[in-house]
């Protein structure tokens, strides 16, 4: 396959994208702390979801505003926060993501466990479904080789920078 060339790479088609995403970092993890808070609790309030994620009130109230008004999130008739369907599509999909980034970057490349968390956890939000479920089905081939797996790891243990 041949390399991008720079003006390729650079071409501001594809690097603005990440200034269009709608989903930014702190939205993804406000939505994944009322779905945790949802299932540990049965409710979640903008206090718990401050708490949670040791922001202030005032804080998480101005990203719940932002996430209502993308219809992600809603209240309950006790005016609880739960997400949408809309909301919970997207919470899944993070997750997705980040389980299979995780999972990719230390069981495939290697990547001590602290690191490939902190890893998926800045790409979560940013990777599109199709990238997600090709990079899936590229790691369940190459870990459900036993022979390929074996030389996967041992290719990526002798890596040197």
């Amino acid at each position: 396959m041949p390399r991008a060339s720079v003006q390729e790479r650079n071409d501001a088609t594809y690097w603005r994208e990440f200034d269009r995403n709608t989903l930014s970092h702190s939205m993804a993890h406000y939505l994944m702390a009322i779905d945790r808070l949802r299932a540990d609790l049965g409710y979640a309030r903008t206090t718990d979801v401050a708490e949670m994620l040791e922001v202030s009130r005032g804080a998480a109230s101005m990203a719940l505003a932002q996430l209502k008004k993308r219809g992600w999130v809603g209240e309950d008739p006790n005016r609880f926060l739960l997400l949408t369907e809309a909301g919970k599509r997207i919470t899944r999909l993070v997750e997705q993501n980040f389980e299979t980034l995780a999972r990719f970057f230390e069981q495939v490349l290697g990547a001590e466990r602290d690191v490939a968390f902190a890893d998926a956890c800045k790409m979560e939000h940013l990777m599109s479904m199709d990238t997600g479920r090709r990079l899936l089905a590229l790691m369940r081939y190459l870990l459900n080789d036993d022979a390929l797996s074996a030389k996967v790891r041992e290719h990526m243990a002798s890596f040197k920078e």
